[in-house]
């Protein structure tokens, strides 16, 4: 080693880089679910530039808010593009985000030691989806407007809190020039919130090293990170770049509303308000309670119970890849949640109403009741084979 590269690796900043993107070691097994986890990184770093970018143009007043995403799209240079990048790169990041957790639960990534990490990773999901609320307001169209109103408005079902809730996300007593002015300011704060959660999720992951597919741990079978996964990581990289663009470039609006190219309009309510594509299920699971703070507490504790995962997975087998009843059930559990999605963007009448509801049971089912009933299910059956 010259004396050069000696100097080099003295330096704390280059010993981070190379302990955590270089000389990683990393589980040689690992498939190319893997990879969503580094594509979410990506979409994060685009989601932060694209957003800082339309900043620089956007005005947040309910007089000029309409206005000023139109003179994006038509005035400034390239600004129809940057637009498009982060309203798809939103649906983009949710959706490789979705792909991240459903292949922690199917590999049991959120087991011992690694109960910390999921956590994490659970808040993480749920700033996104706070941050891309709050940007969904800001274009004020007809959608944004009276999805503020509706969601908002929600809080007010919590006894005693709910109501000065309500009026300090307001700002006074209606959904107005001052609640836009905070959701701005709250929607450029909480991705840099989500960067440091998710560089300290990807440091203590590293702490205890990554799940593989045979869900085994141990200090053998790995090779560095570099070259070998970053150059996979790439290759999906390009793959989903080149779906990211068919929608920045072909379809830039099919995942969006047509009421949002509407101007806000407090007089007029739209005929169905339905949220943004990765909020559907959610609001399935809101809807499928015949009770508002009933519905509301159900659709917060669709996200939260994912934070008791570590203590009821009582499997001593992580992945599904052995466990058939659990992996029937995983897929099983993964139609369910499309389903919601379909439900949530139905209208909240019969029979959408009732195939929610037993949707919502089997959501909530699966990690209240399955998944530790399998655990001791396999637990009794490996006694009674030994």
């Amino acid at each position: 080693m010259t004396s050069q590269s000696v100097r080099l690796l003295n330096r704390p900043i280059i010993n981070i880089l190379n302990d955590h993107l270089i000389e990683y070691p990393t589980p040689v097994n690992l498939n190319y679910m893997w990879n969503f986890g580094s594509t979410a990184g990506v979409f994060l770093v685009i989601q932060i530039l694209t957003g800082v970018f339309l900043a620089m143009h956007y005005t947040p007043h309910i007089d000029l808010a309409f206005l000023s995403v139109e003179h994006i799209m038509r005035d400034v240079n390239n600004g129809w593009f940057i637009r498009y990048l982060h309203a798809n790169g939103a649906s983009m990041f949710f959706l490789v985000v979705y792909i991240h957790v459903g292949r922690g639960l199917y590999y049991g990534s959120y087991q011992k030691p690694r109960g910390f990490v999921w956590a994490l990773g659970v808040i993480i999901l749920i700033l996104m989806m706070a941050t891309a609320f709050m940007g969904y307001v800001l274009p004020w169209g007809q959608m944004s407007f009276w999805a503020a109103t509706v969601i908002t408005n929600l809080f007010s079902a919590f006894p005693y809190v709910g109501e000065p809730i309500v009026a300090w996300l307001w700002g006074g007593f209606s959904v107005d020039n001052a609640t836009l002015n905070r959701f701005f300011s709250f929607h450029y704060l909480l991705p840099f919130l989500i960067t440091g959660a998710t560089i300290i999720h990807i440091a203590i992951l590293h702490q205890n090293g990554s799940n593989n597919p045979l869900g085994i741990s141990g200090g053998v079978d790995k090779i560095s990170f570099y070259p070998y996964f970053i150059f996979k990581d790439l290759a999906s990289w390009i793959v989903f770049g080149i779906f990211y663009a068919m929608f920045v470039y072909f379809a830039p609006n099919y995942l969006g509303h047509t009421d949002n190219y509407i101007e806000a309009n407090p007089m007029v309510t739209p005929a169905h308000i339905v949220p943004e594509w990765y909020f559907l299920p959610q609001y399935a699971i809101l809807r499928s309670i015949p009770h508002k703070l009933g519905g509301v507490v159900a659709m917060l504790s669709s996200l939260l119970i994912l934070l008791i995962l570590p203590y009821v997975g009582l499997s001593e087998t992580r992945s599904s890849s052995f466990r058939l009843l659990r992996r029937k059930l995983f897929w099983i559990f993964v139609l369910n949640f499309l389903i919601l999605g379909w439900i949530g963007g139905c209208a909240p009448e019969s029979p959408y109403l009732e195939i929610g509801q037993v949707a919502t049971v089997f959501y909530f089912a699966y990690f209240i009741v399955i998944t530790p009933a399998l655990g001791v299910i396999e637990k009794v059956l490996l006694t009674y084979k030994v």
